[in-house]
C-alpha cells in the first residue's frame, strides 16, 4: 500500500522542550538518566472526550471542575516540558457527547471551510494523531468527513472500509487505516536520530448497528483484531520502529472472539504492536478496575506485556505512556515503560471537588464563540413541567425522567403507525434512565425543577442523539427484555439486612422501563442475564405478575415497544431487539420527538404511574446509593418503603429500602 496522506513525512518534529522551557520543572527519570544510546519518548492521550473542551456542565449550565480539555490542556504543557520527547494522541468520540456537539450537527451545521470547535481545540494543542470513536459516526458520514477536514493531524482508522478487499489489506478504508510519522528523536547525550513511529487506530465493529441508518451500504466493519494481524506487518515492511495503537476499545476478555466490542487485551496481544492507548469504558487504566483480569498488570500498566494507558472520559485524565528507547544499530527496542493517567481535579472527604490544574487560555479562546453558541441553544424554553423531573431514584422506583421520555415515545409511535399493518397493536415504550451517578459520580443526575423546560433539560432527559425505533415483539420477548433489565439488582436472600442492591456492573442505560404494562421484579431470584447480556441462568424468572390491561401476560400476545436505533439495533443485548423486530424507523431522534410533545403539551404532567415495583420479600431491607440532593424528594416517591440511611462512598447518599 502506497501512503498518500500528507502527514506521513511530517516536518514538525517532536515537542522538544529548550533548557528555559524547563526551568521550573523536573525531567522524568528517564529523560535524566538516558544513556548516549537511549531516548525517553513519552506519549500523551486524550479519549473520550465527547466536546467536553471547555470545563462545564451544559445539562446543568454551571461550570464543572472534573472536566474540560481546557483542564486537561494544562496537563499536556506540564508533562510536555518533563520529557525531552513527546507525542499527543486522542483516541475517538470527540464529536459527539454533549449539547455543542448537537449544536453543531443540528442546527449551525458545518459549511465548506467551517472547522468543528473540537477540532479547533486539537489543532490549537498540536496533537500528532487521533482515531475514530463509535461515537464519532451519530451524525452520519458527511458530517464526519466535513468536522475531520479542518483536522491539522493525521486521522487513521484500520478496521472501517468503504470497500472490503479479500483481505483487510485489499480494503478501501474510510480514512487512512495507519500512519508513519518520520520524526527524530532526542537521546541522552543530546544528539538526535531519525525514528519511524506507525500509528493505527481501531474502533468497535458494533458501529455497524448501532448507527445502521447512517452506515448500513456505506461502510463495512471488520474485527479488530484481524484487521491489526493484517496491517501490522505492512507497516514493519514499511521500515517502522515502533507502532503506537490508538484503541477506541475497551479492556475486557484476554482471549479473542471475532467481532469483540472490547478487544484491547487481545490486541496487545498482536505481534509487532508495541504500545497502546484505550479507551470506550470511560475507565481509568492503570487503576484497580482492572485487577485480576487475565493478561492485565495494573502495577506494570501492561496489557498482554505491553505498555498501555486509558486516560478516563471527558478530559478528567491524561494518559501516559513514558518509553525508554535504546538504539541499536540501525533498531530501536523498548528498555521499560511507565503507566499513568494523571486527573484534573480530585474529591475531597468532605465531598468537594478541588481542581488540580488551570484552564489553558488558548484552548478556551480557539471555542469561544462556540461555548456562547451553545449556552443560548440550551437555554431556549420549549414549554413547562408541573412536577420535578429528577433521577435520584430511577433505578429503584418508577421515575417522572423516564415517564415524560417513554410518553413520548408512546405519542410519536401511535401517530407514525397508523395506517399501517400494525395499527391496533398495543404499543408500550422502553426508556432507561441516562443520568444516574454510577460512574458519573453523585452528581450526575437530571435534576429539572417545576416551571420552563428549555432544550437543555431535554438533552438531560435523553443524553445521545439516538433515533426513534419500534419494534414488534410477543408475549415471551417482552419477559425476556424485562428479565434482562432486572439484571440491574443483586440476588437479595429473603430476610437480609442492609444487603447491597445495585450491581455496579450494570450501566443504567441498560436499565429499560417499559411502560404500557404492569410487573413486578422478585429479587430472591437470580438474574436470567448477565451484565453484558449473557443469559447465565437460562431458568431463572425474576418478572412476575406482568400484565397488560388487567390481564396476565401470554408467550403468544404481540406487542409495539417504542424505543430507539441503538436498543432496536441489539444494543444491550435484549431479547426482542437485536435488529430482527424493527417494523419502525424514525426521521426524528428522540429529542426532537420529547420536545415536540412537550411543545404540544405546553404543560406537561411526568407523574410516574408506578407500573413496577418490587415483589415483597418480607422482613428483608436493602441499601443502594444516589444522589445527595435526593434528600429533597424522598417524599415524592410513592409506593416505597424508603428511608435515609446517612452518607455513601464517594459523595453519595444512602438510602434503605424495607421490602
Amino acid at each position: 500500500m502506497t501512503l498518500s496522506s500528507k502527514f506521513a513525512m511530517s516536518r514538525r518534529q517532536f515537542m522538544a522542550t529548550t533548557t528555559a522551557g524547563v526551568a521550573m520543572v523536573s525531567l522524568h527519570p528517564f529523560s535524566a538518566a538516558a544513556a548516549n544510546n537511549q531516548a525517553h519518548l513519552r506519549i500523551m492521550e486524550t479519549t473520550d472526550i465527547h466536546v467536553h473542551v471547555f470545563p462545564y456542565d451544559y445539562y446543568a449550565d454551571k461550570s464543572r471542575d472534573t472536566v474540560g480539555l481546557s483542564r486537561a490542556a494544562s496537563i499536556i504543557n506540564q508533562i510536555r516540558a518533563e520529557a525531552t520527547n513527546s507525542m499527543l494522541v486522542d483516541n475517538g468520540d470527540f464529536l459527539q457527547g454533549n449539547p455543542m456537539g448537537d449544536y453543531i450537527a443540528y442546527e449551525r451545521g458545518m459549511n465548506d471551510g467551517d472547522t468543528h470547535p473540537i477540532i479547533n481545540a486539537f489543532n490549537t494543542l498540536g496533537y500528532d494523531a487521533a482515531t475514530l470513536g463509535n461515537h464519532e459516526f451519530n451524525y452520519g458520514l458527511s458530517f464526519l468527513e466535513k468536522s475531520l477536514a479542518g483536522a491539522q493531524f493525521p486521522i487513521v482508522l484500520a478496521n472501517i472500509a468503504k470497500e472490503q478487499g479479500a483481505n483487510p489489506r485489499a480494503d478501501k478504508t474510510l480514512v487512512q487505516p495507519y500512519v508513519i510519522l518520520d520524526r527524530e528523536i532526542e537521546l541522552g547525550d543530546g544528539s538526535k536520530q531519525p525514528i519511524r513511529i506507525g500509528v493505527i487506530g481501531f474502533t468497535p465493529p458494533q458501529i455497524m448497528n448501532w448507527d445502521r441508518r447512517h452506515l448500513e451500504g456505506n461502510v463495512q466493519a471488520r474485527d479488530i483484531v484481524e484487521t491489526a494481524k493484517a496491517y501490522v506487518p505492512e507497516m514493519k515492511e514499511q521500515g517502522c520502529d515502533l507502532i503506537l495503537a490508538l484503541s477506541h476499545s475497551g479492556i475486557g476478555a484476554a482471549d479473542h472472539a471475532d467481532g469483540m466490542e472490547n478487544a484491547s487485551v487481545p490486541l496487545a496481544g498482536v505481534d509487532g504492536i508495541d504500545a497502546l492507548v484505550t479507551g470506550h469504558n470511560h475507565l481509568v487504566f492503570p487503576s484497580p478496575t482492572f485487577a485480576d483480569r487475565a493478561g492485565v498488570d495494573v502495577d506494570k500498566g501492561t496489557l498482554m506485556g505491553k505498555p498501555a494507558v486509558m486516560g478516563g472520559f471527558w478530559g478528567s485524565h491524561l494518559g501516559v505512556l513514558d518509553l525508554l528507547l535504546e538504539r541499536d544499530g540501525n533498531e530501536w527496542r523498548v528498555v521499560t515503560t511507565t503507566s499513568e493517567a494523571r486527573p484534573i481535579s480530585k474529591r475531597n472527604e468532605d465531598r468537594s471537588i478541588t481542581a488540580l490544574v488551570e484552564d489553558d487560555p488558548k484552548v478556551l479562546a480557539s471555542v469561544a464563540q462556540d461555548h456562547e453558541e451553545t449556552l443560548a441553544y440550551v437555554r431556549r424554553a420549549v414549554g413547562k413541567t408541573s412536577a420535578p423531573l429528577h433521577s435520584y431514584f430511577a433505578l429503584v422506583a418508577d421515575d417522572p425522567s423516564v415517564q415524560i421520555v417513554s410518553i413520548a415515545q408512546k405519542w410519536y409511535v401511535q401517530e407514525m403507525l397508523k395506517g399501517t399493518e400494525h395499527e391496533g397493536l398495543p404499543i408500550l415504550s422502553a426508556a432507561a434512565p441516562f443520568k444516574a451517578g454510577g460512574r458519573g459520580g453523585p452528581e450526575y443526575y437530571t435534576d429539572v425543577p417545576v416551571g420552563d423546560v428549555a432544550i437543555k433539560n431535554v438533552a438531560d432527559l435523553y443524553l445521545y442523539p439516538n433515533t426513534v425505533r419500534a419494534v414488534r415483539v410477543n408475549g415471551a420477548q417482552l419477559r425476556g427484555w424485562l428479565e434482562r433489565s432486572a439484571g440491574m439488582f443483586n440476588q437479595i436472600e429473603p430476610g437480609a439486612k442492609d444487603a447491597l442492591l445495585l450491581n455496579p456492573e450494570f450501566p443504567s442505560y441498560n436499565f429499560d422501563v417499559i411502560d404500557g404494562v404492569t410487573y413486578q421484579i422478585d429479587l430472591s431470584q437470580p438474574s436470567r442475564f448477565g451484565p453484558k447480556g449473557e443469559e447465565v441462568n437460562p431458568v431463572a424468572a425474576r418478572i412476575v405478575n406482568l400484565q397488560f390491561d388487567g390481564a396476565q401476560v401470554t408467550d403468544d400476545m404481540e406487542f409495539i415497544i417504542a424505543t430507539n436505533n441503538y436498543r432496536a439495533s441489539g444494543g444491550g443485548s435484549f431479547p426482542g431487539a437485536m435488529g430482527d423486530t424493527i417494523v419502525f424507523e424514525a426521521p426524528d431522534t428522540n429529542r426532537d420527538v420529547i420536545v415536540r410533545y412537550i411543545v404540544e403539551q405546553g404543560t406537561i404532567d411526568p407523574k410516574a404511574d408506578g407500573n413496577w415495583s418490587f415483589a415483597p420479600l418480607g422482613d428483608t431491607t436493602v441499601l443502594f446509593e444516589t444522589g445527595p440532593k435526593a434528600r429533597d424528594y424522598i417524599s415524592d416517591v410513592k409506593g416505597l418503603a424508603l428511608e435515609d440511611a446517612g452518607d455513601g462512598a464517594d459523595g453519595f447518599a444512602a438510602f434503605r429500602i424495607t421490602l
